[in-house]
């Protein structure tokens, strides 16, 4: 406590500084628009500690004071549906990419107006002394209703540096880390009993925590996964879609096999246009590791109610069985996923995997090891390459989607942060 007061009191001596850069900027509207990148000027201001000491974690501020775009005379923006996130370059005595972001929260922006963007905020941990540099970078704009767009926007020349922060040694600031060694020593004295009540169970190997509860042979039947945050890279009906929800896998012991039992904690993706009712079917192939290989078939019910466009596309708890095909220990981590709809197809990949659940798994007849894709008995797509492949479906379909719903005169106003003032057309 008394070490990260010592930060803070640090960071809060050194006076705030603040300085503006002005930089040419080109904005890449969504594919799904047609339109050609948008050329213009981005006026950032960066808002940083003066000085600050190695050790110290900084906040810094990414404010716009001028954005790329405006709003077209094309649609009226609603309040609080525009959420910038960006990269902001250390250099200098560190080199660093700091991951900024701002909230989603602006004024409601009518046609033909400034652009109004949240400021952004991020963290840096100082590790060098010297000076360090704080640069602007790329940063993407998304835009949530009527549907979810992104643009990207990237400097097209050499941005200044807009601030520096001078970083001293770390000074009496380094020397709480050598002392808690010297008032520990108390704490293993007291530890022995711990591995005298776990070593009965040890032979069963469930020493790993590869995420959630480990299923072993005492007896256990229900094991609760870990909630892992699961980016996700999405190909739907009206263009590419990057999203992150939190996953949980849990499992239920039946006989030799597991119930599977897959979690959405969060949506990872708006509805592009009105849906009836038993209309979406989603569906998942989870990724088995460790001693077991190849995926798990599961899959959810149709949505019971409509969906109005705009409206989060909430994934229902999905199920299916797992059959182990090796004994040891079998970890499961979310998968690809696809959510069927109106007769098209939208495929949503981890771009980084993670292990909800570790089980001591018993290899069962034509269990799941050495296969490409296992299912519950519902049939399986096969690899996630195979399944990738369907989700750009056929262009006739993503029409038809897109005059069903009248997605055509949203798609119009999907752009509306992403071209210049006057009309291109």
């Amino acid at each position: 406590m008394l070490g990260g007061a010592g930060i803070l009191l640090g960071v809060a001596a050194a006076p705030a500084q603040a300085a503006e850069v002005s930089y040419k900027t080109e904005c890449v509207p969504p594919s799904i628009s047609g339109l050609p990148p948008v050329q213009g000027t981005t006026k950032v201001e960066i808002t940083a500690p003066a000085e600050a000491k190695v050790g110290d974690e900084v906040t810094i501020t990414w404010k716009f004071t001028q954005a790329a775009s405006k709003n077209p005379d094309v649609l009226d923006l609603d309040k609080d549906t525009v959420k910038p996130t960006g990269t902001l370059k250390a250099g200098g005595a560190q080199t660093a990419n700091i991951a900024m972001e701002g909230p989603r929260q602006n004024p409601a922006i009518p046609k033909n107006s400034d652009m109004k963007l949240s400021d952004m905020t991020g963290k840096l941990k100082l590790t060098a002394a010297g000076d360090v540099t704080l640069t602007p970078d790329a940063y993407n704009i998304n835009v949530s209703k009527p549907i979810s767009t992104d643009t990207k926007c990237t400097p097209k020349e050499t941005v200044k540096s807009s601030a520096t922060i001078k970083v001293t040694g770390g000074g009496t600031g380094g020397t709480p880390t050598p002392t808690l060694p010297t008032g520990l020593p108390t704490l293993p004295t007291g530890l022995p009993t711990l591995p005298t009540g776990s070593a009965t169970p040890s032979p069963s190997g469930s020493g790993t925590d590869g995420g959630g509860d480990s299923g072993g042979s005492d007896g256990q039947t229900d094991f609760t996964g870990k909630e892992v945050s699961v980016p996700y890279a999405c190909k739907t009906p009206i263009g590419d879609k990057d999203a992150t929800s939190p996953v949980q896998i849990n499992a239920k012991k039946n006989g030799g096999s597991y119930d599977l039992t897959v979690q959405f904690k969060k949506s990872v993706m708006d509805s592009p246009a009105d849906i009836p009712a038993d209309s979406v079917k989603p569906s998942m192939e989870v990724a088995l590791g460790g001693a077991d290989k190849g995926t798990v078939h599961v899959e959810g019910p149709t949505n019971s109610a409509a969906i109005k466009s705009g409206d989060p596309i909430e994934v229902p708890d999905l199920t299916g069985t797992y059959k182990p095909g090796a004994t040891g220990e079998s970890t499961l981590s979310p998968g690809v996923l696809t959510v069927k709809a109106l007769g098209t197809t939208t495929t949503c990949t981890p771009t980084k995997s993670e292990v909800s659940l570790t089980l001591d798994t018993s290899e069962q007849a034509s269990g799941a090891s050495g296969g490409g894709s296992t299912s519950s008995g519902s049939g399986s797509s096969g690899t996630s390459g195979g399944l990738a492949e369907t989700g750009s479906d056929s262009h006739s379909a993503l029409k038809a989607l897109g005059l069903v719903a009248g997605t055509v005169i949203l798609l119009g106003g999907a752009v509306f942060t992403f071209m210049p003032g006057r009309r291109t057309r």
